[in-house]
C-alpha cells in the first residue's frame, strides 16, 4: 500500500531539515505590475491562505552547523506554481549561493508553471535551469528534495537537476498531471506510475525518505560533498600506509578459483567496514537500474569519493552486468566530474552480459564510453582489482591515475575457460590458459597494468573483514596521493600509461 505523504509547510520543511534558530530568509518583497484584477484577488486570497508572498521561500540556515542554501515550495499558494516573481526569486537565491560557496538544497513542491501567466512564466523555467546549471559548474553540491506532488515545469527543470535527489513516500511525482492527462484523453493516468517507489525503482531518484530523515540524509552527504580536498587539512592524510608492500608472487588459476569463493568479500562489505557517510546512490537517474552496480558517495579515512563497485552480489547468471550497469557508472562519472571528487571504480564480474538484450542495449558502445570518460576525467581516479576480471566489463572500469589488486584477483580479455575453447577447443586446460595469458596480479604488476598489490596473508574468503580494512587502508593512502599530485602532471601520466 501507498504511504500518505505528508502536507508540510515550507516553514515546517525549514524548521524540520535546519538547526534551530539558523534560518535567515533572503526573500525581498513581492513587486508587482499591472495584473488583472481576477488574478490579483487571486493573489491575495493565496497570501492569506498560505501566509507567504510567493510559492516559493527562499534563505539560507545550517545542518548540523554547515551553513546550507535552500529553496522551498509552498503548495498552499495557488498549487506552488511558478510565476515569473517566483522564478527570479529562485534565480536570485541560486545565484547568491553560487557567489557565497554554498550547496543547495532544493525542496520544491508543485503543480507546475502557473496557467494565468503563460507563456511569460513557462519560459522562466530556461533561466532557473541556467542557475542551477552555473551552480553545478562552479563545483557546488546540488540536493533535492521531491516533495508531494510535484509535476510539469517544475519537475522538467530544478526538481531533476539534482546531484542527489531523494522523494518524500507516496508523492505524486512526474511530468504531466493526472488531471491533465485525463482531460485531454478522455481517461484517467495508471495508477502507480507517478509515485517517489516507482520513480525509485526505475533507477529516477536515489531514495525515498519521510521528511523526518532528510536533516540527516542532507547532513551525510554534505559530509562527502564539502569534505576538504587538500590533504594538509585532514590529520588522517599524515597517517603512514603500514600495509605490506611486498607480495609473494602466486599461481595465476589458484587466484581464479579463491576469486570464485562466494564467501569472498565484495564491495559491499569494502564500504560497510571501510567507508564512513556512505550515501548509495541509484539507477542511472535516466530510467535505468542495474544490481550489479552499485554507486555510491562515500569516504575512506576522510578522504571523499564516489564510487563506482561492481558488486558481485548483484550479479547473477540469470541477470548478468549489463548496459544500464554501465550507464550507470557513466552517471558517476559525471558526478565526480561535477562535484571535482575522486572517483574509485571496483572491478569483481565474471562477464558482462551476453544476450540479445545486451547487443539491443548497446553494451559494445557502453564499454566503449566508460573507456572514453575515464581516460578523460579530469578527477583523479583510482581502480581496485578486488576479485573477479572478466571482459570488457572489467575492462569498462579499468583506466586510471592508479590501479591497486588483491593478491588473488586478476584480469582476462575472457574467462580462462573461454579461452581455453578458443585456444585448444576445449575448457579443459583453463589453468593452463590462466598461466600463459600472465591474468594473475603479479604478472599484471610485472607488466604495468596494476600499481600495487595488496596481500592477502590469510585468504579474504578466511578472513574478509580484515582483508576489507586492510584494502580501506590502501585505498585511503592512494586517494590522498592522487590528491597530492598536480593535476596537469597526473593526466599526462593517465595518458602515456597504456601506451608503455
Amino acid at each position: 500500500m501507498t504511504p500518505r505523504p505528508t502536507r508540510l509547510s515550507a516553514a515546517q520543511l525549514v524548521e524540520l531539515v535546519l538547526d534551530d534558530g539558523s534560518w535567515t530568509s533572503w526573500d525581498v518583497p513581492v513587486v508587482r505590475g499591472e495584473l488583472d484584477p481576477e488574478y490579483a484577488a487571486e493573489l491575495v486570497a493565496a497570501e492569506e491562505r498560505s501566509g507567504v508572498d510567493e510559492s516559493v521561500v527562499t534563505g539560507a540556515g545550517t545542518v548540523n552547523g554547515r551553513r546550507v542554501a535552500v529553496l522551498a515550495g509552498e503548495f498552499a499558494y495557488l498549487a506552488g506554481s511558478i510565476g515569473t516573481a517566483a522564478a527570479e526569486r529562485l534565480v536570485l537565491a541560486i545565484e547568491r549561493a553560487t557567489a557565497e560557496g554554498l550547496p543547495l538544497l532544493a525542496a520544491p513542491v508543485s503543480g507546475g508553471t502557473r496557467m494565468q501567466e503563460g507563456t511569460a512564466a513557462f519560459v522562466r523555467m530556461v533561466d532557473i535551469t541556467a542557475a542551477i546549471c552555473r551552480h553545478k559548474d562552479a563545483g557546488h553540491p546540488y540536493l533535492v528534495y521531491l516533495r508531494h506532488p510535484t509535476t510539469g515545469g517544475v519537475m522538467a527543470s530544478w526538481g531533476s537537476l539534482g546531484h542527489v535527489t531523494v522523494a518524500e513516500p507516496g508523492a505524486l511525482v512526474g511530468f504531466l498531471g493526472p488531471r491533465v492527462y485525463e482531460a485531454l484523453y478522455g481517461k484517467p493516468f495508471p495508477e502507480g506510475v507517478q509515485t517517489s517507489e516507482n520513480l525509485f525503482a526505475h533507477g529516477l531518484v536515489d531514495a525515498v525518505l519521510p521528511p523526518e530523515d532528510l536533516q540527516e540524509i542532507v547532513h551525510r552527504a554534505l559530509e562527502v560533498l564539502t569534505a576538504p580536498r587538500d590533504p594538509d587539512e585532514n590529520p588522517l592524510a599524515q597517517s603512514p600506509d603500514r600495509t605490506p608492500q611486498t607480495v609473494p608472487s602466486g599461481d595465476a588459476w589458484e587466484s581464479v578459483t579463491r576469486s570464485r569463493d562466494d564467501r569472498r568479500p565484495g564491495a559491499r562489505r569494502l564500504l560497510r567496514l571501510a567507508a564512513t557517510d556512505v550515501i548509495p546512490l541509484n539507477g542511472t537517474g535516466e530510467g535505468e537500474t542495474d544490481p550489479g552496480l552499485l554507486l555510491a558517495l562515500a569516504r575512506f579515512g576522510g578522504a571523499p569519493c564516489v564510487v563506482l563497485a561492481q558488486d558481485r552480489r548483484g550479479q547473477t547468471r540469470e541477470r548478468p552486468l549489463g548496459p544500464g550497469a554501465l550507464r550507470e557508472a557513466r552517471r558517476g562519472m559525471r558526478l565526480a566530474a561535477e562535484l571535482r571528487l575522486p572517483l574509485v571504480t571496483v572491478i569483481d564480474t565474471p562477464g558482462a552480459a551476453l544476450s540479445v538484450e545486451a547487443e539491443e542495449g548497446g553494451l559494445a558502445g557502453e564499454i566503449a564510453r566508460c573507456l572514453a570518460d575515464l581516460v578523460m576525467l579530469e578527477a583523479p581516479t583510482l581502480t581496485v582489482l578486488l576479485g573477479q576480471g572478466t571482459g570488457g566489463g572489467a575492462l569498462a572500469l579499468l583506466p586510471a591515475d592508479r590501479v591497486v589488486a588483491a593478491q588473488h584477483a586478476w584480469l582476462s580479455p575472457l574467462p580462462p575457460e573461454g579461452a581455453s575453447a578458443i585456444r585448444h577447443r576445449t575448457p579443459d586446460r583453463a589453468a593452463e590458459m590462466a598461466r600463459a595469458q600472465g591474468v594473475g596480479s603479479a604478472s599484471l604488476q610485472a607488466s604495468g597494468v596494476v600499481d600495487r598489490v595488496v596481500a592477502e596473508t590469510v585468504d579474504a574468503a578466511e578472513d574478509p573483514d580484515g582483508f576489507c580494512l586492510t584494502l580501506g587502508e590502501v585505498v585511503r593512502h592512494e586517494l590522498y596521493g592522487l590528491m597530492r599530485r598536480d593535476d596537469d602532471e597526473r593526466m599526462a601520466a593517465r595518458r602515456t600509461r597504456y601506451r608503455s
